[in-house]
């Protein structure tokens, strides 16, 4: 089973939810920019949550599948159609052999994750399918998917057959099928246009004056066109520090505010370097990161303050919702 793609679109990489343990050695844990997005695309489909699938990036690819497979789109609204037919977000969808899949506008959002039952069947490097486009590595030869590529696809689990018979017989004559039902909200929400996006204060938060302090959680931010896996540069407010002193390289992760001397912050995404030598003002919170993934150059952010004990119970609440669809994926194929 395999997956032809016929255009590549702007940026469609294979990444699964990233390659942990090495960032003592210095490499990049990378994954899905939208981990959450992933997971559900995943469990829509019957895959473990850690399945490799694509990730697709404002303008998304038109690609055909070679047998049938089910599949599940979710993240970004990028207007994605099977042979010519609107297809909805956020449910499994079973598709004859033949059956191209192709995307339009960006309607909201932009990233789009595919999963597809089995998962893609690259060979992981380092424990990982993940695309590292920097170092090469990774997914689908260490790069962006071009035309011409074929994607394998590893056997569905039993839950991902049981889902594709029910479906493929709710299809008669046709090429696809979709599902009537769909997560809640809470774990597919639609992207917005200025969201708020919560956080605690980080390591040097402290060092910065109170009237950059302020500001930070007060005025929006403004996402520049130098925004990529790696991190989004943001354009607002100018922040100082009342101290010049040089700071060691530190730990960051994914979410963390940097603020370089010239106090225009900088946002770390998937992609981000191991260490950082400017000043941590901030941290997202886990639970927030599918908003951080969805915002576009141009896009405004605004930082809303929550205490450390808010964001774990944020991320905890996060858990619980994607074991209950696990729970009620698996109730439906019994």
């Amino acid at each position: 089973m395999s997956i032809s793609i016929l255009r590549p679109g702007l940026l469609t990489t294979v990444q699964d939810l990233g390659r942990h343990g090495y960032q003592k050695d210095g490499i990049l844990v990378s994954g899905a920019t939208d981990a959450v997005s992933l997971r559900v695309a995943n469990l829509l489909v019957g895959n473990t949550e850690d399945a490799a699938g694509l990730e697709i990036t404002l303008l998304g690819p038109r690609l055909r599948f070679d047998a049938d497979h089910l599949i599940a789109l979710t993240g970004a609204h990028l207007s994605p159609t099977l042979d010519g037919q609107p297809v909805g977000l956020n449910r499994p969808v079973w598709v004859a052999a033949g059956t191209e899949l192709a995307f339009g506008t960006a309607v909201a959002g932009s990233r789009s994750y595919l999963a597809v039952a089995g998962g893609l069947a690259v060979a992981p490097v380092l424990g990982s399918r993940s695309t590292y486009l920097r170092a090469g590595f990774g997914g689908l030869e260490g790069r962006a998917l071009r035309a011409g590529d074929h994607l394998p696809c590893a056997a569905p689990s039993a839950t991902g057959r049981q889902l594709m018979a029910a479906l493929a017989a709710a299809a008669a004559s046709a090429t696809w099928a979709q599902a009537r039902w769909a997560p809640g909200p809470a774990l597919c929400p639609v992207p917005r246009a200025s969201p708020v996006v919560r956080a605690v204060v980080g390591p040097e938060y402290g060092q910065f004056s109170v009237e950059s302090q302020q500001a930070f959680w007060q005025q929006p931010f403004t996402v520049t066109p130098e925004a990529d896996r790696m991190g989004y540069r943001l354009q607002g407010p100018t922040l100082t520090r009342h101290t010049a002193a040089e700071l060691l390289s530190s730990a960051v992760t994914f979410g963390t505010v940097q603020v370089p001397a010239g106090g225009q912050p900088i946002l770390l995404m998937a992609d981000h370097q191991t260490t950082g030598g400017y000043p941590r003002l901030a941290q997202v919170i886990t639970a927030d990161f599918s908003v951080l993934a969805q915002l576009r150059p141009g896009q405004t952010v605004r930082f809303a303050e929550v205490a450390l004990a808010e964001a774990q119970a944020l991320y905890l609440a996060q858990e619980r919702r994607l074991r209950a669809l696990r729970q009620a994926v698996e109730t439906r194929t019994r």
